[in-house]
């Protein structure tokens, strides 16, 4: 839909290096393309943890550098939140409208 796919992870190292990893994801809130973003960063998370634990360390590196080279939001999460509303406005910073008269 918006170009942004949830396989994206598997792209880069290609789908050979995964044929044997079994993973299940489950999403909770959120819109259609923030829920595909949580996917994208989990699986690439998971596979990071598999060959951590299951392959070696220098594969890890290896995948780990390949996926944060091809796009840094795979591994890192965006710590944008939306700012809480204050009083005197309507939402967060705007203020209600002044009149003098």
């Amino acid at each position: 839909s918006s170009g942004i796919n949830a396989e994206w992870p598997l792209r880069p190292g290609g789908k050979k290096r995964f044929e044997g990893v079994d993973v299940r994801i489950r999403v909770r809130g959120g819109g259609a393309t923030a829920r595909i973003y949580a996917i994208r960063q989990a699986l690439s998370k998971s596979l990071v943890a598999y060959y951590q634990k299951f392959v070696d360390e220098t594969s890890k590196k290896e995948i780990k550098d390949i996926l944060l080279n091809y796009d840094k939001s795979m591994l890192v999460a965006d710590p944008r939140r939306c700012e809480p509303k204050k009083f005197g406005g309507p939402g967060a910073r705007a203020r209600y409208q002044k009149s003098y008269r």
